[in-house]
């Protein structure tokens, strides 16, 4: 668990010892018994690590590197809508971005956030239209590589089905839940 201080986390810890290991990513079981606001999850917490890295095949489309914050990422979040861009984390990547193009638009796009304990944060993200393609696996696979090459630990961190699918097709090995929320 992380907290915003010690004090809300010694709180967090108090109120949920009670809960079933199982129910600690439930939003509605945490929600009684510790006064939330926002949420976001429950989401599956997978790693790779370079030996079982299976890089996906090479896409027709030419896998591009941008840098983060590029105008062009801004205009796929507008087109995935403001639920999907928030749940990716995109705009929050501190690496370049892996996108492929369509006809100039920016289709798809990976990047990561290099977290504490030497961890890339991976965010992907695809546009509505382009779903189901591979996309995701293939910006998500030159993201891993990037980050690898870096000597950082990969996390993918999937609520929907596809994404997750995607991180496995991947290497990444699922061990673990998340649930972030807000307290109140």
């Amino acid at each position: 668990m992380t907290a915003p201080s010690e004090e809300a986390g010694a709180r967090i810890r108090k109120a949920v010892a009670g809960l079933p290991a199982d129910k600690l990513t439930d939003p509605e079981a945490v929600g009684r018994v510790v006064p939330i606001g926002a949420v976001l999850g429950p989401a599956a917490l997978a790693y790779v690590v370079a030996d079982d890295f299976q890089p996906a095949p090479p896409a027709k489309l030419r896998v591009e590197e941008l840098p983060a914050g590029h105008a062009d990422l801004d205009r796929l979040e507008q087109a995935a809508g403001a639920e999907d861009a928030g749940e990716a984390g995109l705009s929050e990547i501190t690496s370049p971005a892996f996108v492929l193009r369509t006809d100039g638009q920016v289709v798809a796009a990976a990047g990561y956030r290099e977290w504490p304990s030497s961890t890339a944060h991976v965010s992907v993200l695809t546009s509505p239209a382009w779903r189901r393609k591979g996309l995701a696996r293939a910006t998500g696979s030159a993201a891993v590589r990037h980050a690898l090459a870096q000597d950082l630990l990969p996390q993918w961190r999937a609520r929907v089905p596809a994404s997750r699918k995607a991180a496995i097709a991947l290497g990444f090995i699922e061990l673990g839940f998340q649930l972030s929320f807000q307290l109140l």
